[in-house]
């Protein structure tokens, strides 16, 4: 063998063991990434679980509130409903006053 041929296999050698090397950290490189992604997968699903009971909790809340807003508007009519009919025993007690109740 001659010594051109050596230094070639030598480079070939070097060469073979720098790819490896290369391939070697590439392939822990992909290993992290995988688990980084089934951790972020992970924590996608929490989001989503976390946002489908907010959305939820917004719902309910909504619906408390109309049903509060529902309450006061009841008892807005029944007060109204007691004036009235305070107004109108005023003036059937006028009327009664004035004698004009058989009129």
């Amino acid at each position: 063998m001659t010594s051109e041929e050596e230094k070639t296999i030598r480079l070939l050698e070097t060469r073979t063991r720098q790819l490896i090397l290369k391939f070697t950290q590439m392939k822990e490189d992909h290993e992290e990434l995988l688990e980084e992604l089934v951790k972020k997968d992970t924590e996608l699903q929490e989001v989503k679980q976390r946002n489908k009971l907010l959305e939820t909790n917004y719902a309910n809340l909504k619906m408390a509130k109309m049903l509060e807003v529902g309450d006061k508007d009841i008892n807005a009519a029944r007060q109204r409903i007691s004036k009235l009919v305070r107004d109108v025993d005023k003036c059937i007690a006028l009327l009664k006053g004035s004698g004009l109740e058989n009129a």
